[in-house]
């Protein structure tokens, strides 16, 4: 039977223990963009296979809904395929959230067709016409006597954010565009559908059903990105708290390695050395 102190150790010992595992649980939190995702899922498998210590957890979503969790210290790490928002940074001020960027990658938002199409090539002048509503059927630029279905991301997407400054040149979406939520739901709904075109991330050009297509006469590749000749081409960010420390730091310093920027390759996007 226990005396009161023997009562008052056995607790004290249990705390020391459940509060050691805590101190040494190593866990790591990313949320965003849905363009960075497949860097940051693949970075974090090979880290934890070499660190089987560490937890990671990475989650899509969009840029802005990944700029919304570190402002509300949320998740750790933001992915986020565009720069924060001078609103975005007010908010985190405010928060006491200071949040500092980390280029990762380089990445083109490629023009999307269903592999049916006959049209191999566009220019900037026309995409804005697509999806701005002034042109309508697939006969006007030159391929078959069909409907223009006009996908794109839903506004949370820093995807559609670059894609409406770029290509739009900051014009409105046309208000029958189906709005997706990820690059990998454009990719699907182009294939499915015969007279779609959409945008997504060079990653996700390996989905079936879909082809690239030319824009002012250059195709989408990491040599074209990275050349500046593709004209559609933005960097991929990772958002801290400050600058990172303990985990976070060795992660984001894992992702800037040889071997990190080797997996942002892999995943088809464009390394920074």
């Amino acid at each position: 039977m226990f005396n009161s102190k023997s009562l008052v150790l056995t607790l004290v010992a249990l705390m020391l223990v459940t509060f050691s595992a805590g101190a040494f649980a190593a866990t790591l939190n990313i949320q965003g963009s849905s363009t960075v995702l497949p860097i940051a899922q693949r970075a974090a498998e090979v880290y934890m296979e070499n660190n089987p210590e560490v937890s990671i957890s990475v989650r899509g979503g969009g840029s802005g809904n990944g700029i919304a969790a570190l402002i509300d210290d949320a998740t750790d790490i933001a992915d986020a395929s565009r720069f924060i928002k001078n609103k975005e940074l007010n908010q985190a001020v405010d928060n006491g959230i200071q949040p500092v960027p980390h280029r990762v990658a380089m990445d083109g938002i490629a023009v999307i067709l269903n592999e049916n199409n006959s049209v191999s090539d566009l220019t900037l002048d026309e995409i804005k016409k697509i999806y701005t509503g002034q042109i309508t059927n697939w006969k006007e630029l030159g391929g078959p006597n069909k409907e223009i279905v006009v996908v794109s991301r839903d506004s949370s997407s820093g995807t559609f954010e670059v894609f409406g400054e770029i290509a739009l040149e900051g014009a409105r979406v046309a208000q029958t565009a189906l709005m997706q939520s990820s690059n990998g739901t454009v990719a699907s709904t182009v294939a499915e559908t015969e007279g779609a075109i959409g945008y997504v991330g060079l990653g996700y050009l390996d989905n079936a059903g879909i082809k690239a297509i030319k824009v002012n006469g250059v195709n989408p590749t990491n040599a074209t990105v990275a050349s500046g000749e593709f004209p559609i081409a933005r960097p991929l960010f990772m958002f801290t708290d400050g600058w990172p420390e303990g985990l976070t730091a060795k992660f984001i310093n894992f992702v800037l390695s040889a071997r990190g920027q080797e997996i942002a390759e892999q995943q088809g996007y464009v390394p920074l050395h």
